[in-house]
């Protein structure tokens, strides 16, 4: 039975995800052809209902199965506000959870994208009509050659996000950059015990971009457990077949300092050595949070 309602789901997630990417696509023309600003923040906020509708319809199936959802969000978020959201990594999981958890709560979720995604065949106009920032990023070698290009990407990020001082927007990421796993711990040598070394790219790419208009950082932390109650980070396949037992999402709004919003980390060492700081010590609290939520 297991199978037969994951073959369904991911059926049915399938096709909605084409049919919405098609329908965006059209709606992308009115956004391309819209005479004003004002005009293309009204297509950008029915884009951005349309895209929230396809989130329902994609949690409706997620409810068919008896996953046992405890989900503990702040009540004080504002869909129409400017949030950082980061997040553990331990599996593609990740994002559906984000996605039920905040639909209608925070304002639609982005992330940066590589600008040559844009040219991928009907997602990439879809990611360009929902205002996700795509960025021309600057390699270590295009650095190390010209230095001038040095901090360039942040830049690029600043340039990228200048519609969101007009729209709502949730920017999503995952500092640690990669799924977590023991083997990638043990390899990186993380201090931590349920998660990787933080990257403070993602992060310092949006207090430099957004800067004042952030109204906060979303802080969300997930564990997974299994049908036996142990810790397990899910593939999709054994969420849409009903094999997670239980998902526990705590989220906690923080307040941004002020002394680290609009700096550039890529170019100033004292600042870059304050932001880690506080990375690190953010990521301590999550750590020790998750040992407690993993034994009870």
């Amino acid at each position: 039975m297991g199978i037969i309602k994951g073959v369904v789901a991911l059926l049915a997630l399938s096709v909605s995800t084409i049919v919405l990417t098609l329908l965006i696509c059209v709606l992308a023309i009115g956004k391309l052809l819209a005479p004003s600003e004002h005009a293309r923040n009204s297509v950008r906020r029915l884009l951005a209902g349309i895209a929230e509708a396809w989130i329902s319809f994609n949690n409706a199936a997620l409810s068919l199965y008896k996953t046992e959802w405890d989900v503990q969000i702040p009540d004080r978020l504002d869909r129409r506000g400017c949030y950082l959201v980061n997040c553990n990594h331990q599996s593609w999981v990740d994002i559906p959870v984000l996605q039920r958890c905040f639909n209608r709560r925070l304002p639609f979720l982005r992330f940066f994208l590589k600008s040559q995604l844009i040219w991928v065949p009907f997602l990439g106009p879809a990611w360009w009509a929902l205002d996700f920032p795509f960025m021309k990023r600057v390699s270590r070698e295009q650095a190390a050659r010209k230095p001038g290009l040095k901090g360039k990407d942040l830049e690029n990020a600043r340039i990228a996000c200048e519609k969101f001082r007009a729209i709502p927007v949730a920017m999503m990421n995952f500092p640690e950059g990669t799924r977590f796993t023991a083997a990638k711990r043990e390899a990186s040598k993380s201090p931590y015990q349920n998660l990787l070394i933080p990257r403070i790219g993602g992060i310092g790419q949006v207090l430099y971009a957004l800067a004042e208009p952030l109204d906060g950082l979303v802080d969300v932390t997930i564990v997974y457990f299994d049908i036996g109650g142990s810790v397990s980070a899910p593939t999709l396949w054994q969420l849409l077949s009903g094999q997670v037992g239980k998902i526990v999402v705590r989220a906690e709004l923080r307040e941004i300092p002020d002394d680290l919003r609009g700096r550039n980390f890529r170019t100033d060492p004292v600042f870059r050595h304050q932001l880690n700081h506080w990375i690190e010590a953010n990521w301590q609290n999550k750590d020790e949070f998750i040992s407690q939520l993993s034994k009870n």
